[in-house]
């Protein structure tokens, strides 16, 4: 399974917004989280733009104008923002309504790889934005 520059990039700048939200009390520029991140500010209006159409993130217009989160990064999972940007997490190569074989069928790894996305899936909805800037990512975390 391959997660695209749009979800990594998504979360990266989240994550970047998240630890400027902790240091100060205003809205942030892309500007600067484009020349933090050395993403793409046209990329990050972009993705900033599905963001905010799926409350992910707010947006303020004018000096001082930029983006905060929505809701607080300990709320904001990981998944959250990897499918508000559109990105599929799916590791099979099956359609939704037919498998990956030429006739429909579903091929014999079917279920390995579903069952490999699903995984994914539930890890990264376990994962919040304060876990990511706080660095608590170890298997330490899971555990406790």
């Amino acid at each position: 399974m391959r997660l695209s520059t749009k979800g990594r990039y998504a979360v990266m700048a989240m994550a970047d917004l998240a630890r400027c939200e902790v240091r100060a009390d205003r809205a942030t520029a892309l500007a600067e989280i484009a020349h933090r991140q050395e993403i793409s500010l046209s990329y990050l209006e972009q993705l900033f733009a599905r963001l905010r159409r799926k409350g992910l993130v707010t947006s303020a217009r004018g000096p001082g104008g930029g983006y905060r989160l929505a809701r607080s990064a300990e709320d904001t999972k990981i998944s959250d923002i990897i499918h508000a940007v559109d990105e599929p997490l799916r590791a099979t190569r099956c359609a939704r309504s037919k498998g990956c074989m030429t006739k429909g069928e579903r091929c014999l790894t079917h279920d390995l790889w579903e069952d490999l996305g699903q995984r994914i899936e539930d890890y990264l909805a376990s994962v919040s934005l304060a876990d990511v800037v706080a660095g608590r990512l170890s298997s330490d975390r899971r555990a406790a």
